[in-house]
């Protein structure tokens, strides 16, 4: 079976059991997902969802995040790893979204990704999600299942991504990614029970 045709089924079976993929992380507009996007690193969706509606409740703006201090944002988000670099890089995100951006959300990579705590990974999310352009965004679950299908030899996230942008087309790219990660979470735990994990006996039958 040649790359493409794996891509093929992988594709098939993750529309099949994923026709509808919500946005796992709660937010209104651009700035609240890419907050909540931020928070998420090392922490849980899960956990990212209970806190947010604490720190939208308070701060659901840039103006209103940056004159929070950053001892009032690390109180609103505590409960979340990381705390205490996150609270320093939502203030910081937030003033440079009032002073550079007029508190809007910018739509290229290079300048979201010159905000606080914003990478690669939290720009590339924004841009699929919050703005709809075509985004392969890939963490770990994505990582380390497109290597498991060997659709990737990727070292890193980077090429991962690389490679992920080469075998599906970019019409795709906004939904599948969401499915990958649903796919990781409910059937390859990267950690746990995988015997429903079914699409590796698909791509490599002369395995089973």
């Amino acid at each position: 079976m040649t790359k493409k045709q794996r891509a093929q089924i992988v594709q098939e079976e993750l529309e099949k059991l994923y026709p509808e993929v919500p946005i796992p992380l709660d937010h209104k507009d651009a700035y609240t997902l890419m907050v909540a996007v931020a928070l998420s690193a090392q922490t849980t969706d899960k956990k990212v969802n209970q806190i947010t509606p604490i720190l939208f409740a308070v701060a659901d703006t840039p103006e209103k995040m940056a004159k929070l201090s950053v001892e009032e944002i690390k109180e609103l988000i505590k409960e979340i790893g990381l705390a205490n670099s996150k609270a320093k890089n939502l203030k910081k995100m937030a003033e440079v979204l009032v002073e550079k951006f007029n508190s809007v959300v910018p739509q290229t990579y290079e300048e979201l990704e010159s905000l606080a705590g914003v990478g690669h990974k939290t720009a590339s999310v924004v841009m699929s999600q919050g703005f709809g352009f075509p985004a392969f965004p890939v963490d770990t679950h994505i990582h380390r299942l497109m290597t498991q299908w060997k659709l990737t030899s990727g070292k890193n996230v980077i090429e991962t991504e690389r490679d992920a942008k080469k075998i599906w087309d970019e019409s795709v790219w906004n939904k599948l990614h969401l499915q990958i990660i649903f796919y990781g979470r409910e059937y390859s735990p990267a950690r746990g029970n995988k015997e429903n994990d079914f699409i590796p006996k698909l791509l490599f039958p002369e395995k089973t």
